[in-house]
C-alpha cells in the first residue's frame, strides 16, 4: 500500500474521518481499509464497527475488512480483492 506500489493508487495510513481513524485510505476512491484484530470478532465491538460503516458510509466512504491473519498469510489474495474493490468505483 505503500508508495502507490497497489496500480498506482494513493492511500493515507492513520487517516481521521470524522469520530475515526480508517487504518488506510484513498481519498480519490474513498475507500478505507481496515485491518482487524481478534478483538473485532466480539459482539459488542462487531456492532461498534457496523455503527462505524454505517456512518462512514452517510458520508461517502466504503469500508473494507480483512482481518490479521489474513492478511499476514494471504496478502496477494487481500491486494486482489481491493483491486476487484476499485476497479467497481
Amino acid at each position: 500500500m505503500r508508495d502507490r506500489q497497489l496500480s498506482g493508487v494513493k492511500f493515507r495510513r492513520q487517516y481521521p474521518i470524522g469520530n475515526y481513524i480508517l487504518d488506510f485510505y484513498s481519498p480519490e476512491y474513498r475507500l478505507g481499509i481496515e485491518a482487524d484484530g481478534s478483538q473485532h470478532y466480539e459482539d459488542n465491538i462487531k456492532e461498534k464497527d457496523n455503527i462505524r460503516e454505517k456512518e462512514l458510509s452517510m458520508v461517502g466512504v466504503e469500508i473494507i475488512r480483512f482481518n490479521d491473519y489474513e492478511i499476514l498469510k494471504n496478502i496477494e489474495g487481500v491486494c486482489e480483492s481491493i483491486l476487484q474493490k476499485l476497479k467497481k468505483k
